[in-house]
């Protein structure tokens, strides 16, 4: 029977099915794992609710965790709070830019008082190339509906930038 650490560190190593180089964990959808006697609860949270790779991430985890020996598994899906970019991890930033997908700027800061305080500026994405902010937008939308198409207008790259929400 895994233990909670072993349980996470497993996830860890579960890629997104649309964005490989990130682990289901570095996108910040795994939300809770606890143990309830025997079973190994996981609670996820996807991109959005109508997610088309819902169904293949719970097959991933269930997958994983069986595989590393986790015994019984509760799956359960938790839409409240809804998923937001700023849940993705630094180190999932920094994935995002090795490959060559801008990451998303956050959108959201928490006020003294607990209030969420969400910013919408004018998105000018730093390459992930050269790191340059002097970028312009080609398309809404890129390889997927949560990238949008970006050009440098310094090094002439394109990249997709990965939309904040």
């Amino acid at each position: 029977m895994l233990t909670i650490a072993q349980a996470w560190a497993v996830l860890h190593q579960v890629p997104d099915p649309e964005i490989p180089v990130l682990s289901l964990c570095d996108l910040g959808i795994v939300r809770d794992i606890r143990r309830h006697g025997a079973d190994l609860q996981v609670t996820l949270t996807p991109t959005y609710s109508g997610c088309p790779a819902t169904e293949v991430i719970e097959a991933s985890v269930r997958d994983a965790l069986t595989a590393a020996g986790a015994g019984p598994l509760r799956l359960s899906t938790q839409l409240s709070p809804a998923w937001t970019t700023d849940w993705i991890s630094e180190e999932g930033r920094r994935k995002l830019r090795e490959y060559g997908i801008a990451p998303p700027e956050h959108r959201a800061e928490t006020s003294e008082d607990g209030w969420q305080i969400l910013h919408f500026t004018p998105l000018h994405p730093a390459c992930p190339r050269c790191g340059s902010k002097h970028s312009e937008r080609l398309s809404q939308f890129g390889a997927t509906a949560c990238k949008a198409l970006y050009r440098c207008q310094d090094c002439r790259e394109p990249f997709e930038y990965f939309k904040p929400i």
